[in-house]
């Protein structure tokens, strides 16, 4: 059975201070026997801007199961207008600043293990000041219990020097590739992040290196050694919190994919 004359309101819900989502209803509910469904609109938006994103989203069904409560389904358009959104806002912008290099004891010295030249531009070890920069909307799917994350991005990296200024060392486009384990764990979504891939393209350098193999194996390291474990072992709300904004997502115990439709995975409880 279908309730006809609904009359459809946006329902808006505020995620943090960067995004707001829009969950209204887009047809009349569906009443059977057994179950009732309900077609969400699941857009997130940046705060004050509603404007659709480019691109529209493909209807999909969820698997027959009726062995929990609830079933929620999310779809790549829901993904894609997340990521636009945090995009939009700046969320993906990250500074490895002083305080943090100095606590895991990223400096020059370490650079030059890397890549030997960086000697004769920092002879005195100091410590390494990195910022990263999305350039368009990272590329997020969700399979199984795990997710995919592609940025694509440009880095920038200086010595801060003993005076407290800042020495230009070499700037570069950035894509990286990372895999993220999801799991529950007293009622907290769980996010544990593994880079796969990293691949640099050296635009400048003022130490006059061009191995860029060299500069790789130093990104590599950072990430895995000061920004990976800032991120791993939060719940999604305080991974998002590290990078700037808030979020709080509800218990993600089953996921799986749907054959045959736009469905990347469901949550159940």
């Amino acid at each position: 059975m279908v309730i006809k004359n609904t009359v459809y309101k946006a329902v808006l819900s505020q995620i943090d201070a960067f995004a707001q989502i829009d969950y209204s209803l887009v047809s009349s509910p569906a009443v059977f026997k057994s179950h009732i469904n309900l077609d969400l609109k699941g857009t997130v938006y940046p705060v004050g801007n509603h404007t659709d994103p480019p691109f529209v989203p493909a209807p999909f069904d969820l698997p027959n199961k009726i062995n929990s409560m609830l079933y929620l389904g999310v779809s790549n358009y829901f993904l894609k207008s997340a990521t636009l959104a945090y995009y939009r806002a700046g969320v993906f912008n990250i500074t490895i600043s002083k305080d943090l290099a100095a606590a895991f004891n990223l400096t020059t010295a370490i650079l030059k293990d890397f890549v030997p030249e960086i000697a004769l531009h920092c002879p005195t070890a100091c410590p390494v000041l990195l910022k990263l920069m999305a350039t368009s909307p990272p590329v997020v799917s969700l399979q199984s219990d795990t997710c995919r994350l592609w940025i694509t991005g440009s880095v920038e990296v200086f010595a801060v020097l003993p005076n407290s200024t800042i020495q230009y060392i070499f700037t570069g486009n950035l894509t990286t590739s990372t895999r993220g384990n999801l799991t529950v764990i007293k009622q907290k979504l769980i996010i544990s992040i593994l880079l796969k891939r990293l691949q640099l393209s050296l635009l400048h350098s003022a130490a006059g290196f061009s191995q860029v193999s060299l500069v790789e194996n130093f990104l590599s390291y950072t990430l895995r050694r000061v920004v990976i474990p800032v991120i791993n072992g939060k719940d999604c709300g305080e991974f998002l919190s590290t990078v700037g904004g808030k979020v709080r997502l509800k218990p993600l115990k089953r996921v799986h994919s749907s054959k045959g439709c736009d469905v990347r995975g469901f949550l159940s409880v």
